[in-house]
């Protein structure tokens, strides 16, 4: 399996700034090599290709040695490469018909991350292992930055990332052949249906709470957003307000993540078969506000409904479960959603006014009545099950 881990890295006031430095350059050469295709495209209509671009980074090293020639040749060419995905992106987005979104320069603070492809080459983890009690990683141009490994490594580390994330640096290993820890045999099986009152509701009647951490830091965030606002634009202060809101944003993103992973956690150790919605979130959270020849209606409801998917963070729970499953040898099973929360648990029968309210389920033909999710996450145990069944004897 392949597996990425996030380590908060421990830099010197020195190396917090060659780190700052080389960020900045590998935003100017995405943003360079941006113009580059623009420009190209625009006065002769050439288009240029990443293989190009690489093959001129030997001349652009050579000429700032002390800007871009002290940092990895292979870093660099990983930035281009995300410049290219992101061209090739927008090519498919144009030929699927959708809004093509053209790539975009990087502004200060818009490009945070940096990828070394290959470890050893232009970087190396755990660079003094003759240190028992601490952990480094070299990176070339900055040097062995501390790393606070609050967990131990497996498998192969492949390529080795730093981000930043408001005042604090991380870095991020992506290691392969890293060995699956299979938890013990249960012989159980459970349909999950996922809500905003609740964030997880098993077939089994079990409830897990949706802890709604950005609604509890609704009123700390429009504070600092407001005050925010009211900062000059390019000003010491604003910048202290902009970390300030980020440091608010990093912390219900960190309460989140915490939170999907405990909750992914207890349903992986207690069921063999999970069986989950096969939700299109981003299609969920559409805006209905639609356009000025078709305006939408219930906006504000829509708009409040969004937020809260969001918030309840759908999307990365079922990545996180997802991965927990595949490690723990768990099976998981994705089924289609629809009427699952219309139909008769019982009896089978599919109407819409068999769901009463967002929380109760009255049949209209079998008078069954049961919790509105409960029923939901029987239907989708049931479904997922025969899926399994038909794959089973194919």
């Amino acid at each position: 399996m392949r597996r990425s881990l996030k380590f908060l890295l421990r830099p010197t006031a020195r190396q917090a700034v060659a780190l700052t430095a080389c960020l900045d350059d590998h935003r100017a050469l995405y943003n360079a090599a941006l113009e580059h295709r623009r420009t190209a495209y625009a006065k002769a209509k050439v288009s240029v290709r990443y293989g190009e671009q690489s093959a001129e980074l030997k001349h652009i090293r050579a000429d700032d040695t002390g800007g871009q020639g002290r940092w990895s040749f292979s870093s660099q060419q990983a930035t281009l490469r995300r410049l290219d995905k992101a061209f090739q992106a927008f090519f498919a987005r144009v030929k699927a018909g959708r809004t093509p979104g053209f790539p975009r320069f990087k502004g200060n603070g818009r490009l945070d991350t940096v990828e070394w492809p290959k470890d050893g080459d232009g970087c190396r983890w755990d660079s003094q292992p003759e240190h028992p009690t601490a952990t480094y990683v070299r990176l070339q141009g900055i040097g062995h930055v501390r790393v606070h490994r609050h967990r131990p490594v497996r498998g192969t580390v492949k390529t080795i990332s730093v981000r930043r994330e408001g005042m604090r640096w991380y870095v991020i290993l992506s290691c392969d052949d890293v060995p699956a820890e299979a938890l013990p045999i249960t012989g159980a099986s459970v349909g999950v249906d996922l809500g905003v009152s609740s964030l997880v509701t098993t077939s089994e009647g079990e409830h897990l709470a949706n802890p709604r951490h950005l609604a509890a830091s609704a009123d700390r965030l429009a504070a600092a957003q407001r005050d925010l606002a009211r900062k000059k634009r390019g000003s010491t202060r604003r910048r202290k307000a902009v970390a300030r809101v980020a440091a608010l944003h990093a912390k219900v993103r960190r309460q989140r993540l915490d939170g999907v992973h405990k909750a992914a956690l207890a349903l992986v150790r207690d069921y063999d078969v999970i069986v989950h919605e096969d939700l299109r979130i981003a299609n969920l959270t559409r805006s209905a506000s639609g356009t000025l020849e078709a305006p939408g209606s219930n906006v504000a409801a829509k708009s409040g409904l969004n937020r809260s998917i969001l918030d309840a963070g759908w999307g990365v729970f079922l990545m996180i479960l997802s991965h927990k499953a595949e490690s723990a040898g768990r099976e998981l099973i994705a089924v289609n959603p629809a009427n699952t929360s219309r139909t008769c648990a019982r009896c089978g029968h599919c109407a819409k006014e068999n769901r009463v309210t967002q929380a109760e389920f009255h049949c209209r033909r079998c008078a069954h009545f049961a919790h509105a999710d409960v029923n939901a996450a029987t239907n989708i145990l049931r479904a997922g099950l025969a899926l399994r069944d038909v794959a089973q004897a194919a």
